[in-house]
């Protein structure tokens, strides 16, 4: 036994098996990024995946009793999912991998669109944490979901294709950003000026008042059977119009929209994937609205999750209240959400000897929150010493990680919210570089180890 901790680099520590492995992984995550830029998409790709897997919905699988070994599926209003596999006890509780599939991004107002100085623009109201400078100048790409005037339900994907056009915000030229310079960064840019460029001509347009205007709802209406009142009842997101790619001349990394919290998410999906006839009943949640505070009826505030495990309980026999609040109690958690590792640039704000690194595999928080742990969940010895056991007898590579120096700030997870049923949990997740902006950055490597360390906890 080693007196002195030593992390250790999980290039370093693998054969040439593992490495094979990290690099194939890497390609069937970019591939579930790319397809799952809203958590609309996230969902149907997580529902396909396990229907292929043989996961069926609990409303066929409630027709019975569902027994041991049974896979079962919810899709809650097309936004969040929950798999599962159950286990001999569900009163005994459960092993849980807890993630989120929304991320920071700008969402259309209800009535975006206008004309002015010859363009045709977009009205945008972000969503989540970004930094609003990161926005402009980069190329867009619209997703969403709209049902029209005539009830008919339409999936937008538009920028993605390389034949398709894409969105742009603009910003100030240099030349006439001296007032612009002297704000703080956070101010530098205001929210209501990330207003999007969508259309410019008004060729053969007889209106004089908005004829661009015009020109971009024919578009709409041709293309996609879109007026302009449906946008009032529309769920529109932009994002940038980026694949994910390889970073590095080794491609060891991999930059791209939404690994916060995508790279758990997906690691969450494979691992619960694999579950097979568990003792311990196995259950990945994958969440929407973590990004503005956990709020809704998608998010983890919402009931879905113990109902799902109420109407489970319910097909067996001498169902009650308190065997629902049993497995609820009993449960153990992993709270999947990323967290920052430590970047050669920005090193003054964090506690290098408690920040992660990227390559050092998943991160362990004891506690998140901000400044004096201001709602964190912070989590028991014991539950951390299990954790410890299950990775060290799975060679699952794993670091300690807070998110900054003490009263630089900090963050939240969905773990507060599991621990009010008096489930064990604690956070653990990817170490990850450039949270929040439009594109980050993470290690093939790390997300690998994460994937492993879901998938020994929950079998």
């Amino acid at each position: 036994m080693k007196l002195e901790l030593k992390r250790e680099s999980i290039w370093k520590n693998i054969d040439k098996e593992e490495h094979k492995e990290i690099f194939e992984y890497g390609e069937r995550y970019k591939e579930f990024l790319d397809k799952s830029k809203t958590e609309r998409e996230a969902t149907d790709f997580i529902i396909e995946k396990a229907k292929n897997k043989g996961f069926i919905s609990l409303e066929e699988a409630i027709k019975k009793e569902i027994k041991k070994g049974a896979k079962i599926y919810l899709n809650n209003k097309n936004k969040s999912a929950v798999l599962m596999v159950v286990g001999e006890d569900l009163e005994e509780g459960m092993n849980i991998v807890g993630s989120h599939i929304d991320c920071p991004r700008l969402d259309l107002k209800p009535n975006p669109l206008y004309e002015d100085c010859e363009l045709a623009m977009f009205k945008t109201h972000y969503y989540g944490g970004i930094r609003k400078y990161q926005w402009p100048t980069i190329q867009l790409a619209l997703h969403g979901f709209v049902i029209n005037s005539k009830g008919e339900k339409i999936n937008i994907n538009i920028g993605e294709d390389e034949n398709d056009p894409v969105f742009f915000i603009n910003d100030l030229l240099p030349h006439l950003s001296s007032d612009q310079n002297k704000k703080t960064l956070g101010a530098g840019v205001d929210a209501e000026s990330l207003n999007i460029v969508v259309g410019h001509s008004s060729y053969k347009i007889k209106d004089d008042k908005n004829p661009i205007k015009i020109m971009v709802l024919e578009i709409l209406k041709e293309k996609y059977n879109i007026i302009e009142e449906d946008f009032a009842v529309a769920e529109i997101e932009a994002v940038p119009a980026v694949k994910a790619r390889d970073v590095g001349f080794d491609r060891s990394m991999i930059a791209a929209h939404g690994h916060d919290d995508r790279i758990c998410s997906y690691a969450n999906l494979e691992a619960i994937l694999e579950v097979e006839d568990p003792k311990v009943t196995a259950v990945g949640l994958f969440v929407d609205k973590e990004e503005i505070g956990s709020v809704g009826n998608t998010s983890m505030s919402a009931k879905y999750f113990e109902n799902f495990v109420a109407e489970v309980l319910a097909t067996r026999e001498n169902y009650s209240d308190i065997k629902l609040r049993r497995a609820m109690a009993n449960s153990k958690v992993l709270s999947a959400d990323v967290t920052a590792s430590i970047d050669p640039n920005h090193k003054g704000v964090m506690d290098e000897k408690n920040a992660s690194l990227s390559g050092y595999g998943i991160t362990m928080s004891k506690y998140t929150g901000a400044r004096g742990k201001s709602g964190c969940n912070d989590a028991n010895a014991e539950f951390l010493a299990e954790i410890r056991d299950i990775f060290r007898e799975n060679n699952v590579i794993w670091q300690t990680g807070e998110l900054g120096k003490v009263d630089q700030g900090g963050g939240g997870t969905i773990a507060y919210i599991l621990a009010e049923y008096g489930m064990e949990v604690v956070d653990m997740g990817t170490p990850m570089l450039s949270m929040h902006a439009p594109v980050e950055l993470a290690s093939k490597a790390d997300a690998y180890m994460t994937k492993k360390a879901y998938k020994a906890f929950l079998r």
